[in-house]
Parts: C-alpha cells; sequence; structure tokens
C-alpha cells in the first residue's frame, strides 16, 4: 500500500504473473496515453500484441497499482537487450553496452488515483528488481518530445522532468529515439522523437 491511500496496494508481478494482468494494463494504456503528450489513438490489437512480447521477456516486470481488485495503474520494465532493437540503438550508437541497461518502459495511472506517491513506488520496485537481476550499471526511460505550443497541449500541463531529476534521472544527451504511432484528430501514423533519460544504479 502506499502512504497516502491505505485503499492502494502496490504489487511487483513477474514471470507467469504477468500474463493475467495484460488486458488491464492494455486498456490503461490506450486510456493514460490518449491524454497529451503522448496523444496516442491507441487499438486493443497493437496493444495485445506488443504486451504480449513484453511479458515473454524473461526480465521483466510489471508493477500492478490496485485500488480494491482494479488495476488503476501500472509501470513496466525489462532488459533493454530484450527490447526492439529501436530501443538500444541509440545507446549503442553512443558506446553503451545494452546487456547493462535496464529499460524502465512506460508508467500509467489513472487521473483519478495521481497525488498518493505511485510514481515513486513505480520507480523503486523497478530499480529494486534492476538491482536483483544483477549486471546492470544504469536504469533508463524515454520520454515523447512535443513543441511547447502544441495545439493539444494543455493550459495547465506541468511537465515530470523536476519529478524525474529528484528520482536522479538525467536526460542522455544526444540519445534519442524515433517512433511512429497515430494521433487522436490526426489520420495516419507519424515519427515522435523520444528523448531517454538515464540514472546510475
Amino acid at each position: 500500500m502506499t502512504g497516502k491511500n491505505p485503499s492502494i496496494r502496490v504489487v511487483p508481478l513477474t514471470g507467469a504473473d504477468l500474463k493475467p494482468v495484460l488486458p488491464a494494463l492494455a486498456k490503461l494504456r490506450i486510456t493514460v496515453f490518449r491524454d497529451f503528450p503522448y496523444l496516442y489513438d491507441g487499438s486493443l490489437a497493437y496493444e495485445e500484441d506488443y504486451l504480449a512480447k513484453f511479458a515473454a521477456s524473461p526480465g521483466a516486470i510489471c508493477v500492478a497499482a490496485y485500488d480494491s481488485d482494479t488495476i488503476v495503474g501500472a509501470s513496466t520494465g525489462a532488459p533493454m537487450a530484450e527490447h526492439a532493437s529501436e530501443f538500444g540503438a541509440p545507446f549503442v550508437a553512443k558506446g553503451y553496452d545494452i546487456a547493462k541497461l535496464f529499460y524502465c518502459s512506460e508508467s500509467v495511472l489513472l487521473k483519478s488515483h495521481r497525488g498518493h506517491g505511485l510514481g515513486h513506488a513505480f520507480f523503486d520496485h523497478r530499480e529494486t528488481h534492476a538491482r536483483a537481476l544483477g549486471g546492470f550499471t544504469h536504469t533508463t526511460f524515454s520520454s515523447v518530445v512535443r513543441p511547447p505550443d502544441h495545439p493539444l497541449r494543455p493550459a495547465n500541463y506541468q511537465p515530470l522532468d523536476a519529478f524525474w531529476t529528484k528520482r536522479g534521472y538525467a536526460k542522455a544527451e544526444g540519445i534519442v529515439a524515433a517512433f511512429s504511432w497515430k494521433d487522436i484528430e490526426q489520420p495516419v501514423e507519424t515519427e515522435k522523437q523520444m528523448q531517454f533519460w538515464i540514472k546510475a544504479l
């Protein structure tokens, strides 16, 4: 559970325990990533395929946040070497050994349950998992780059840079990947820049 809301419990899941939560995780990703800055117009078919590959990773973890029996948030991670090559390629180009990188892939949390310290719990569990697996020198994640004047940027939008910095992460200068997805209100997929952040374990 978290200190701010005793009804919420956080459970780290690995191995065979991952599969039962994948349908709920797929729906969460579609819901949460629809908001700025991702603006993701997702489909269950894509999510099911993506998450099946994630769950097949021997080092994968999903940190699930439950309110009673309902999953209201989740955070995923796996060794970088077990992700698609597009994730590791920018690091290889900069001379990193991706076998020593643990990728904290995504965190999704319903708006109704934010502000209870779950962001810290998500990072704590993934970093603990990376240390327990052994052999990793750094944890990393990526965030989408959007222009400050994007037309769908909410007036009250607060980027998470300060939170990530407080967690000990810094932008990995020059390490950027390009990924494509379909934005809401757009007819086709377009390429986005994803800035990586990194922290020494």
